[in-house]
């Protein structure tokens, strides 16, 4: 990898570091050539202190280490993302981030639609919710709606029209989700199984 070390007088780059799982930024971080070469030779991130000049290894005292995943380089080869697995909350205040945002797995809009079925199943006497009320009838209503949605799917599958096709698709993941929640899990756990299978 061909790091320009050279464009700042002080021969430090910026280090983005990233969850290799959940994408999330956890912090920034500058290194030197040899705090790079300590990097890859010992798998733990390890930068440049500006405020102390010196290198110090993320965790040395902590022990809230940053296990090298991979490394990549941006277009002008001056400033580093680097993919790591965190052992423990990376922010020196306790925090997941350096931002103070929880390090969790964020499936967009999925997320969102998640936390307002859940909002649903803890608040069951929501008037005029679809959702509250289904959870009210029980997990076999439940379960009953994500077959016939399935069978939809499949129906629509068979034929040409894809507006059809994409809107009980829609209707099979809602129910789904709404399934999933009724049964006290989430997208993370069907996740955790399918790269549980993966490996």
């Amino acid at each position: 990898m061909n790091i320009d070390f050279t464009k700042n007088a002080d021969g430090l780059v910026p280090a983005i570091i990233q969850d290799a799982k959940t994408k999330n930024v956890l912090m920034l971080g500058y290194m030197n050539e040899e705090a790079y070469k300590i990097t890859m030779e010992t798998g733990k991130v390890t930068f440049y202190s500006r405020t102390k000049q010196r290198l110090w290894t993320k965790g040395e005292e902590s022990g809230n280490f940053l296990n090298l995943v991979e490394t990549k380089i941006d277009c002008d080869n001056d400033t580093l993302l680097i993919a790591v697995k965190p052992q423990g909350p990376t922010c020196h205040k306790g925090a997941d981030t350096c931002w103070g945002e929880a390090n969790s797995k964020d499936y967009g809009f999925l997320s969102i639609l998640e936390e307002t079925i859940k909002n649903r199943k803890e608040n069951p006497n929501m008037e005029g919710s679809y959702v509250a009320s289904l959870f009210k009838k029980g997990i076999n209503k439940v379960a009953q709606k994500v077959g016939e949605e399935a069978v939809e799917v499949v129906i629509e599958a068979k034929d040409n029209n894809d507006d059809l096709f994409l809107n009980e698709s829609a209707d099979l993941l809602f129910h789904y989700l709404i399934l999933l929640q009724a049964k006290g899990y989430s997208l993370k756990d069907v996740e955790s199984v399918l790269e549980n299978r993966h490996n």
